[in-house]
């Protein structure tokens, strides 16, 4: 059955690729073996809108155009299906490889998959000597890093980003017991720390805001308008991101952690000292977001000091137990 689909879309292609003119549903028919052996005009027209829709899907433009008479034909003209050569540099296939792997989750992983089989066919992906086996080639990018994106926000928030759409969803902050609604501009997702985040415009607070994907509760509602806001530039983007998540310390703080916990935080400490009691004391750099990010660590984390970041951590605990 899967040959003779193909051999029937490869059929219809080539009808489509060597006319001259546009051709009727009722000429293709009276053309390909397959159509006509259709047993009805439903069963034909069905079997030609999907073939007409995989062809499209494959990358056939296929153009519809209205007879004298007022009926659609279908061509494929040469000149808009004809594609220079594609090669792609060492950095540019990493590139490509790292963003397919984004929507490994998401709705449009096949499509991801399949454009990049589709390079890898024509040569355009370039490869390097399999170190294992000499003499023999394998793509660029042995390592496979994954970058999960399993928050049902990220593809609506993608989208919205890069239409440029306003959008509204319910959101709860890590201090808070419930949700509450936000209008946002989208500017940006980032991926930080394993953690999406979209940096935008919040209109309610007039100011730039980022949010956490994981604490975005219900679907994401797009706007209609445009943007109030001007958008920055990405690299501002960025560093919103990062201050906003953590990643700007400026200070230090000490904690104590479980022994074989937070793997995380011992990654960043400037310094490790073990205690006689199962824990160690570490001091690792503080800035804006840390006493979130040490919630997530729950019962494995104390903070020691400053003051200030013990007091967040509390109230954000005790917002957390409320809820």
């Amino acid at each position: 059955m899967a040959i003779a689909k193909a051999e029937r879309l490869m059929n219809l292609a080539l009808c489509l690729l060597g006319a001259r003119r546009p051709l009727t549903k009722r000429e293709l028919r009276g053309s390909i073996e397959a159509y006509l052996e259709a047993g009805s005009d439903e069963s034909f027209n069905r079997m030609f809108e999907r073939d007409k829709d995989d062809l499209r899907e494959l990358g056939l433009v296929i153009d519809t155009v209205e007879n004298l008479e007022g009926e659609p034909g279908y061509l494929a003209r040469r000149d808009s299906n004809r594609l220079p050569p594609v090669t792609l540099d060492a950095a540019e296939a990493a590139a490509l490889g790292l963003a397919a792997r984004v929507w490994q989750q998401a709705r449009l992983a096949g499509a991801a998959s399949g454009a990049l089989h589709k390079l890898r066919a024509a040569g355009g992906m370039p490869q390097a000597e399999d170190a294992a086996s000499p003499g023999r080639l394998q793509p660029y990018g042995a390592l496979e890093p994954r970058i999960p994106a399993r928050e049902a926000a990220f593809e609506p928030l993608m989208l919205a980003c890069r239409d440029r759409r306003p959008v509204q969803f319910d959101y709860r902050k890590s201090n808070a017991a419930r949700p509450e609604r936000r209008s946002v501009e989208p500017w940006t997702l980032e991926c930080w720390r394993g953690h999406w985040y979209l940096a935008g415009y919040d209109r309610e607070r007039r100011d730039e805001r980022v949010f956490r994907l994981s604490r975005i509760t219900g679907p994401v509602r797009s706007r209609a308008g445009a943007f109030t806001a001007p958008v920055p530039d990405q690299v501002r983007v960025r560093e919103t991101v990062e201050r906003w998540a953590g990643e700007s310390a400026t200070a230090t703080a000490r904690i104590r952690l479980r022994r074989d916990a937070g793997y995380p935080l011992r990654a960043r400490a400037s310094e490790v000292r073990e205690l006689p009691d199962g824990w160690d004391e570490l001091e690792i750099p503080y800035g804006h977001g840390l006493d979130a990010w040490l919630v997530e660590f729950g019962p494995d984390v104390v903070v020691l000091e400053p003051a200030e970041l013990r007091a967040g951590v509390v109230d954000r605990l005790r917002a957390v137990a409320k809820g």
